[in-house]
């Protein structure tokens, strides 16, 4: 399935149904009266998440989305039938605008959530609500209103906790693969990654994290260069960020400590409070470099960097360092839900208990399958 994370469709709620002009008609009585029934109200639209749902796709196919009008009245008092409310199944995590205004209508953020995006018309009345003492044949009736019509621009965002960000190649799905059953494919030529995935990271009973790989971010991403400018946006509702950095290149001209200086320019660019988020250092394919190595390559990169926050060495191939990685993030991630962050990371690893991890996930998210 291919991922698609915008769409334009147009909904239409349905009209109100017209009032009756009806006069009540039975033998030995000549006057009976106005009976005119109200018209019923017109469907709605609605917008609902569902977890089931990956991507935007169907959009792309069926664009229009029109609830039903409201029947009209009839004779007797007989109130016409409201249309039925019309429900649209979305991913959860959609974004949906106003096209002519640009309006942020609203987000969808829990399974079952529901958005109003199109008011259906209220009923017409019939003549028998228009009698009165001084108007006892009334010939008037009022029309239902019409449903609202508005043209949608359906954005979708993913929700992750923690996100993947580096250059191609930097081994991201690779990082993924290994600490998630997510399995994104996996090759040795830039952008591999085509569209983004999503894993569930378990680490003990009823305590996981959902990590995201986005494809890789170049210089001038923010401008339109390669995939990023288009899956950057997907980064703006994570948690923390983990900046993969290839240690050990096959170019030698390309140096770890400039690409990770290229993207925090790009994120800067590209805004949306990205460059702002809590961000760790990966450095990745330690198992390239010889053990004796592994320090002083550390060092050296965190050094020309000015590096102030957790740095991590990990090779995503061999799995080396990636359980420290995922509970480090764990315990981090539940103090930010918490609100209750310790001075020290690593005393407050030590101090608590953890189950054993666990690399299987449930409930993975794959939009390329």
């Amino acid at each position: 399935m291919k991922f698609v994370d915008e769409a334009v469709i147009w909904v239409e709620a349905g009209d109100g149904g017209d009032g009756c002009v009806s006069f009540r008609r039975e033998k030995y009585l000549p006057k009976g009266g106005p009976d005119g029934g109200d018209g019923g109200d017109g469907g709605s639209v609605y917008l609902i998440a569902d977890n089931n749902i990956n991507t935007l796709v169907d959009f792309r196919y069926l664009r229009r989305h029109r609830a039903e009008r409201g029947e009209n009245g009839k004779g007797r008092h007989m109130t016409g039938r409201s249309g039925r409310d019309l429900l649209v199944p979305v991913p959860v995590g959609t974004r949906v605008f106003d096209r002519a205004t640009r309006e942020l209508i609203g987000e969808l953020l829990e399974p079952g959530q529901r958005l109003l995006v199109a008011q259906g018309g209220f009923h017409g009345i019939g003549n028998a609500r228009y009698k009165s003492s001084t108007n006892r044949a009334p010939r008037q009736s009022k029309p239902g209103t019409p449903g609202e019509r508005r043209d949608l621009f359906l954005e979708l965002i993913l929700l992750a906790d923690v996100g993947l960000l580096g250059f191609p190649n930097a081994g991201k799905s690779s990082l993924i693969r290994q600490v998630s059953s997510a399995r994104p494919k996996v090759a040795d030529y830039p952008f591999t990654t085509l569209y983004p995935n999503l894993g569930v990271v378990r680490v003990g009973a009823r305590r996981s994290f959902v990590i995201a790989d986005i494809p890789g971010v170049i210089e001038g991403a923010a401008e339109g260069a390669g995939l990023g400018l288009h899956f950057l946006k997907h980064l703006s509702r994570t948690r923390l960020l983990l900046h993969l950095v290839d240690v050990a290149p096959l170019d030698a001209r390309q140096d770890p400590v400039d690409q990770v200086r290229k993207i925090e320019a790009e994120l800067a660019a590209f805004g949306a409070g990205l460059l702002d988020k809590e961000r760790w250092l990966v450095l990745n394919k330690m198992d390239l470099l010889e053990p004796e190595d592994h320090e002083a390559r550390r060092a050296e990169i965190v050094a020309r960097l000015d590096w102030r926050g957790p740095v991590y060495s990990v090779s995503a191939l061999t799995g080396a360092g990636t359980e420290t990685l995922v509970k480090d993030l764990m315990h981090r991630l539940e103090a930010l839900k918490t609100g209750s962050e310790p001075t020290s990371l690593q005393s407050a690893l030590e101090l608590s208990e953890w189950d054993g991890f666990d690399t299987a996930a449930i409930g993975d998210w794959h939009p390329l399958d």
